[in-house]
């Protein structure tokens, strides 16, 4: 069987190996650049009450930030109904569930949020072994005023709706998505939001396939996360 890619020696792999370099070095500029600009958008006060659900008691969306400057919020696709998350969405917290100390130490906090009952969420975080905090928003608006879920009408009537900046559909009910807040002076601003394959920076697995030469090989796939399953569901092997 003859290898899948070109076999060269060794002085014109580190040739080709430069000059991918190269290429790498321009991207991690244009990446820091667009982190700076991401850093320097405007922001929206949030006047809007929400109150949470968790296992202590009801929380504002002020409370949320646990006494530190910043609030990233992980959109959960866990809708009303559902006893199990998306597996999408378990494979990003699988990931973000041990950086939550280092997050701490620069003065950000992050949690989980779902529409589905507070016992259900508490449930699904047991099976999964998770301890990041994971909170109910059935009893609000939060889901619906940032575009990761829909109403029960709207999703009735296949009706388009506003997700990642357009006008469209959406197979589910429940939407991935992630939200980042700052506490300045008081009050409490809106300052990003991103959903859909902007959520692929939060994915170290992918970031480590993408260095294979297999990748994340999805190719043929109905979709690109379809093989993902909750890590307690995968085969041995």
């Amino acid at each position: 069987m003859s290898p899948s890619k070109p076999v060269v020696t060794r002085e014109a792999w580190t040739q080709a190996r430069k000059d991918l370099l190269a290429r790498e070095k321009a991207f991690s500029r244009e990446r820091d650049a667009l982190s700076a600009a991401r850093r320097d958008l405007p922001m929206v006060k949030v006047d809007k009450k929400y109150v949470f659900q968790e296992a202590g008691g009801d929380r504002t969306l002020d409370d949320l930030f646990a006494g530190r400057r910043q609030l990233i919020v992980y959109h959960f696709m866990l809708g009303p109904g559902a006893t199990a998350g998306c597996k999408s969405c378990s494979f990003i917290a699988d990931h973000f569930e041990p950086s939550v100390v280092h997050l701490t130490a620069r003065d950000t906090s992050l949690v989980a949020i779902s529409r589905a009952p507070l016992e259900t969420i508490e449930a699904f975080k047991k099976r999964m072994g998770w301890t990041f905090r994971w909170l109910s928003a059935a009893n609000t608006d939060f889901n619906f005023d940032f575009h990761v879920s829909v109403r029960d009408d709207a999703f009735a009537a296949k009706k388009a709706t506003e997700y990642n900046y357009a006008t469209t559909t959406f197979p589910s009910q429940e939407r991935p998505g992630l939200s980042v807040f700052l506490r300045e002076d008081g009050a409490t601003y809106h300052t990003y939001s991103t959903y859909s394959r902007g959520l692929d920076l939060l994915i170290g697995a992918y970031n480590y396939l993408d260095l294979t030469p297999l990748g994340r090989h999805e190719e043929g796939l109905p979709h690109g996360m379809s093989w993902v399953r909750h890590h307690d569901r995968y085969e041995a092997k």
